[in-house]
């Protein structure tokens, strides 16, 4: 094996959803962009962009979660005592658990209110429902993620 793919964690299938995100994304602009130039636009482009966008933003969050990867600064963290380091840690995950979850529940009030409306895209009809669902599904684990976080002992920051 060698040094490249030694460093990096195993892809699952949240990698390749995210990942398949943003390749139809990047897809779907080009042909938008060359269409326009071309005097042939591309009819609900911006609408599947913007659903590609949602589960690939949930891919992301729940990778990044799982794997510890959040930007943080360690300025303030890296001088503290070890025993006040695994706190500032602890409570760190525990309000990103609870922002997760408010975040969670919102979306799921959403849903439930708007779920016997049928919204949709107005050009290419794109149901809302899958969105709002992955979106609330995405929130409830990320939150779940940080709250298993915060409960373990031996976790260091």
């Amino acid at each position: 094996m060698d040094s490249v793919t030694s460093q990096h964690p195993k892809r699952g299938p949240l990698f390749y959803i995210g990942a398949g995100g943003l390749l139809s994304l990047m897809v779907i602009e080009t042909a938008a962009v060359l269409g326009r130039h071309a005097g042939f636009p591309v009819t609900g482009a911006l609408e599947l962009a913007q659903a590609t966008i949602a589960f690939a933003a949930c891919a992301a969050m729940l990778v990044a979660t799982m794997q510890g990867a959040h930007a943080a600064v360690h300025m303030l963290t890296d001088r503290m005592p070890k025993g006040l380091q695994h706190q500032v840690f602890r409570a760190g995950s525990v309000l990103a658990g609870l922002f997760f979850a408010a975040l969670c529940a919102g979306s799921a009030w959403l849903a439930f209110e708007y779920w016997d409306s049928y919204e949709q895209t107005e050009v290419l009809h794109i149901p809302f429902r899958p969105l709002r669902a992955a979106v609330t599904l995405a929130a409830a684990l990320v939150s779940f993620v940080f709250f298993r976080r915060a409960m373990r002992v031996e976790k260091t920051p």
